[in-house]
C-alpha cells in the first residue's frame, strides 16, 4: 500500500509518499507525526500573528482601506445612469500623457460618428485610480505641488515633460477641435462619469500635508478642494471598476 507521511522538522513539516507491503505500521506512529505537524503549524501561526506592521508595507494600496473610509458613507448612485445600450469602463492606473481620459472620448466619438448612436444612449466610466489619481485633480493642485514632475507626465501633443494636467487641456491650451472636447472636464459636463480612488487620494493628502504642514483634517479638506468639480470618490480603484461591471459595463485597460 501507499501511505501518506508526515516529517516535521523544526518549523518546517513535510508531505511524502511511502510504498509499503504491510498494514502492520503502528498508529501511534501517524498519530506523533499529526501531533508534531499540528504542533509546528500552530507556532508558525503564532509567529505570523505578530509581525510587525512594516511586513505589510510592500501590500498593495487598493488591498487596503482606513478605518474612516471603511466606515464612510459612499455615493453609488451613478449606477443608475448606466441604463443605456453603450457603456463601458475605462481603467486609468497611470497619468502617462492622460491617454486613459483621451480613449473614453474617442470611444464616445466613435459610436457617435460610426455607429450613429446617439450621445444620450452612450456612458463612459472613468475610473482614476493608483498614479492616475493625478488627473482628477485640478491645474491648481499640479502647480502648487509639481504633480507633473512627480509622476513623470508628458504632453499629449509634444511629448515633453509638462506640468500641465494633460486631461484638462482643451482650446485654451491650443488643442484643435474636435479633440478641445477631450478632457477631463467637458466628458463630465457631457454625461461622463468619473470616479476616483479614495485609498490612493490618501497621497494627494499626504502631499497637500508635508507641503503645506497642517493636520491631517485640514490636508484632507486641501485636497478634496482640489477635485475636478463632477469626480466621485469610491472606496477603492478596484471597488469602483468592478461596481461598474456588475451594473454592465465593458471593461477596458485605459491606462
Amino acid at each position: 500500500m501507499v501511505d501518506i507521511k508526515i516529517a516535521a522538522t523544526g518549523s518546517e513539516s513535510r508531505y511524502f509518499l511511502s510504498s509499503s507491503h504491510t498494514d502492520s505500521q503502528p498508529e501511534t506512529s501517524l498519530t506523533t507525526n499529526r501531533r508534531r505537524f499540528l504542533s509546528s503549524a500552530a507556532a508558525n501561526a503564532a509567529a505570523f500573528a505578530v509581525l510587525p506592521a512594516t511586513a505589510f508595507a510592500a501590500v498593495p494600496r487598493e488591498f487596503v482601506l482606513s478605518e474612516s473610509a471603511a466606515s464612510a458613507e459612499w455615493d453609488l448612485s451613478w449606477t443608475n445612469r448606466l441604463k443605456t445600450n453603450h457603456k463601458a469602463v475605462f481603467d486609468c492606473t497611470e497619468p502617462e500623457s492622460g491617454n486613459g481620459i483621451w480613449r473614453s472620448w474617442a470611444w464616445t466619438r466613435q459610436n457617435i460618428d460610426v455607429l450613429k448612436v446617439a450621445p444620450a444612449d452612450i456612458v463612459p466610466v472613468i475610473v482614476m485610480r493608483h498614479d492616475a489619481i493625478v488627473l482628477a485633480m485640478q491645474q491648481a493642485y499640479w502647480d502648487k505641488y509639481a504633480a507633473g514632475a512627480k509622476k513623470k507626465v508628458t504632453d499629449p501633443m509634444t511629448n515633453e515633460p509638462t506640468n500641465k494636467n494633460p486631461a484638462l487641456l482643451d482650446e485654451k491650451d491650443g488643442v484643435p477641435a474636435p479633440y478641445n472636447m477631450a478632457g477631463l472636464h467637458k466628458q463630465i459636463a457631457n454625461g461622463a462619469i468619473a470616479l476616483a480612488c479614495s485609498v490612493a487620494f490618501e497621497d494627494c493628502i499626504q502631499t497637500v500635508k508635508q507641503k503645506d504642514g497642517v493636520s491631517d483634517e485640514e490636508a484632507k479638506k486641501r485636497a478634496m478642494s482640489y477635485l475636478v468639480p463632477g469626480v466621485i470618490l469610491q472606496p477603492s480603484g478596484v471597488f469602483a471598476v468592478i461596481h461598474a461591471q456588475e451594473a454592465g459595463a465593458l471593461y477596458i485597460k485605459a491606462s
